[in-house]
Parts: structure tokens; sequence; C-alpha cells
């Protein structure tokens, strides 16, 4: 039997994610350090790990942002590696660098990749180079009006202002006409300054019901990178996912290998090491790169489900040099998969709903998966992400699974907050969705006409 990669493994992370990687690091026979607040003292992922540090109180900013106690953490605990989960620090190439000048492992990408990802401008240059396909507009950052207007003329209008730090469907405007663009220009600028730290915006041509479709990939930092299916995640409310699912439905059998070759060959014309999340916008059958996400994402298990891959476990044995483990002839796809994000919010007005759970009763049953750190009695905190558990079903196709996840959320029990799973629920159930015809923007449009009948 092979030694672990690494002997202990720092987990610079909170809730399900923090988990989740514990749970394949001791898979593995790795030790695992937990990192907390004060405000996270009694979460299971305290529990579950082998050792816990306390590195500040409730605000992020003082404990899981706060780079010095975590690299503390990591010295006195002795782990010879820090895996970051998603969120965060994940994609700071700061901290990447930090980690790694202090002779420990970071589990994620190059701070060369970080950087290049972390930079939507920079990004689709890689993407260019590679000859993945991208939407008019700008090549680089426009810096003033006069130069926004000029493009927006030759892309056509409507086009979409973004920002090029951005990210979460953050410092992204809309732009019908040449009197809305000098109005909002400025104003873009300044809020993606004060997101992000930077002022440089990009304007794209803006595509009127585009799909969201992700692929999976992994590259093992020596030119060899495969992918591992696709992902549509295009049932959102203001860029933030609700539903997600693997394979993505309904693309024509050219139009998903030219997808999946084409994130496939970004990553090995990096050289791009560990695994990723390449994002495409599509309509019709037209297909546009529209970023990396140099990370985990949340909805992993949809792909783990229909591939049977332990992202998780790749992403370790990669940092630690080992390359991949499968090629891309071993990887098949098997059945479907949909995931829900069960979100601590209000299901219509989606404001917060922290508290204690008084009440919890997870679903299960055949092809069930539950991925969460709530329990009866748990709190969930005000200071951090709304995300509580996710909720995935995989059944041998995608009628099944629809039916599955409904029946599955009937039986998932929360009470004490109010979570997002009465909308989805409705939603999943509407003709858009079963027809796999919905769009980015079809929640939205949906809420708001429910909202006035």
């Amino acid at each position: 039997m092979a030694s672990p990669p690494f002997e202990k493994v720092l987990v610079a992370n909170r809730g399900e994610i923090a988990l989740r990687v514990i749970r394949t690091c001791r898979e593995m026979g790795i030790r695992t350090v937990a990192v907390y607040s004060k405000a996270d003292e009694n979460s299971v992922h305290v529990r579950f790990a082998d050792e816990a540090v306390c590195i500040g109180p409730a605000p992020a900013t003082q404990s899981y942002l706060y780079m010095p106690n975590i690299l503390s953490a990591a010295h006195v605990t002795g782990a010879d590696a820090i895996h970051p989960g998603y969120g965060f620090l994940a994609e700071k190439a700061q901290f990447a660098s930090a980690v790694r000048a202090m002779g420990k492992a970071f589990i994620g990408p190059s701070v060369e990749h970080l950087k290049t990802f972390g930079d939507k401008l920079e990004a689709k240059a890689a993407a260019r180079r590679a000859g993945l396909p991208l939407l008019t507009g700008s090549e680089g950052a426009v810096q003033t009006v006069e130069d926004a207007i000029e493009v927006a003329r030759e892309t056509g209008f409507p086009v979409i202002l973004k920002a090029a730090g951005g990210g979460g469907g953050k410092g992204m405007r809309v732009v019908e006409d040449e009197a809305t663009l000098r109005r909002v220009f400025d104003i873009a600028q300044n809020e993606s300054f004060a997101a992000f730290g930077s002022r440089e915006v990009f304007i794209e041509r803006f595509l009127r019901k585009p799909r969201h479709v992700e692929v999976q990939v992994a590259g093992d930092g020596f030119g060899g990178g495969i992918h591992l299916g696709t992902r549509d995640c295009s049932l959102q409310r203001r860029h933030q996912k609700l539903v997600e699912e693997a394979p993505a439905p309904f693309l024509s059998d050219k139009l998903r290998n030219d997808i999946q070759e084409a994130a496939a060959e970004l990553v090995r014309s990096v050289g791009y090491q560990t695994v990723a999340t390449c994002e495409f916008l599509t309509e019709g059958d037209e297909f546009f790169f529209l970023e990396v996400n140099p990370r985990i994402q949340v909805e992993h298990p949809v792909t783990e489900e229909v591939t049977g891959v332990d992202l998780i476990r790749e992403q370790i044995q990669l940092a630690a040099g080992r390359g991949l483990s499968l090629q891309q002839s071993d990887l098949t796809i098997r059945g479907h998969a949909i995931e829900v994000r069960v979100n601590a919010e209000d299901p219509f007005s989606f404001l917060p709903s922290p508290g204690r759970v008084t009440g919890y009763f997870p679903a299960g049953g055949p092809g069930v998966r539950v991925d969460s750190a709530i329990h009866e009695h748990a709190m969930v905190q005000p200071f951090y992400d709304s995300l509580a558990a996710k909720l995935i079903v995989r059944a041998p196709t995608r009628e099944l699974a629809l039916g599955r996840m409904i029946r599955a959320i009937d039986e998932f029990i929360v009470e004490g907050i109010r979570t997002t799973l009465p909308l989805q629920r409705e939603l999943l159930q509407t003709p858009e969705f079963r027809d796999a015809t919905y769009w980015t923007r079809f929640v939205d449009e949906w809420v708001a006409n429910r909202q006035s009948t």
C-alpha cells in the first residue's frame, strides 16, 4: 500500500467543505488540522479533525481571512500541507506564496496560475492563446467612456460591463444603449475599485438567453490535462447558483465534445497543475469562454457522482506531485446527478436566516448524498456564507434523478431556520427545468413574475 502523500493537512476553511476535505484525508491516512473562529468552536469540522486551532474572533477578516493566524496554526501543528477549500483564501496568490515560502505544500494551483485566472482579462488572453472562442468586445480594459462607446458600437448593443477582478456576479452591468453606457461607466469603475481594488473594466457582447456550462478539468503541471465532463449551472438568481447538474443536458454531441476538449486544451496549454473549472456561456450551437475557477467548486459532487472520481483526493495527489490518477480514455460518465444548494435564506426574499437548527433530518435512500456541516442544535452563523448543506442525487437518467430530487427535498427537514428548498422545489417542477430550456436569467424573471401576481 502506497504511503500517504502528506502526513498532516491543515484545512483553512469551515463548514461543509472543511468536513469534505477532512473525510478524504482520513480515508487516505492523512492526519488533519481544523482551524476555527470563536463562533465555530462547536462546529462538526472541528469535532472530526485530529487537531483544531482557534484562529480568531467571529468576523472572517479576523479569522478565516487573516493569513498570519492560519500560517501560525500550520507552523505550531507541524502540518506539511494546507488545503484552502473554496472561498476565503482559496484563490489568493499571496496566501499560496506564503504557504510555499514556509516550505509547505499548497493544495491548489501555482501562484502564477492564481494570478492569471484571478484576473478576467489575463484569463481571456490565456484562452485566446489556446484557441478558445471568446465573446466579442474589448481585448483589454477600457480606460474612458469614449473608448467604451467605440467598443460597444463595434460589438453591438447590448453589451455587458465587467470588472476585471470580479467574480460571483459582482461588478457587472448590462448596458442596452449609448446613453446608459455614458451614465454607468464611471459608476462601474468605482464599484470595481470598491470591491476589488482595481478600476479596470472591460466590455463583452451580451447574450440574451445563454446557458452556463462548466467543464471540470485537472492538470498534472507538465502539459498533461483531462476533462471530467460537463455541468450545467444555469439555474441562478443574481448570478448565484441554486441548482447544478451533470452532465449538462441537451447539448449536441458535437457541442459537448468541443467544449470539453477546449477546456482540456486550456489546461494543457498553460501547464496547469491541480483541478479547476472552466466556465462557458452557450447559446444555440455557439460557446464562449467565460472564466476559470482555479479551485474546487461548490458543485463538484455532481461530477464525482457521475464519474466516480474523488476530486479532493485528486487535488491532494496532484499537490504531492504524484500525477493524474486517470487518463482521458479511462473516463466514463454514468447516469445523471443534480445538486441543490440548501442556503439558510428566506426562499423568496433571499434575506439571510441565521440561527439555531431546532430540528434536522437529512434525506436518504438510494442515490442520495448530503454534504452538510449542520445538525440538530447546530448554530448557523450570521458572519459567513449562507450555504448550510448540499443535497445531491444520482440516477440512471435525468428524469429519474429529477423525481428522486423532489422526493429527497420533501423528506429533508431543517427547522429553526428558513432555507431555499421550497423555492428550489418549485423551480425543479417548471416546464423550463423539466425540458432543460432554462437560461441564466430564468430564475430572476420567474421570481419577478411570481411576486407581481
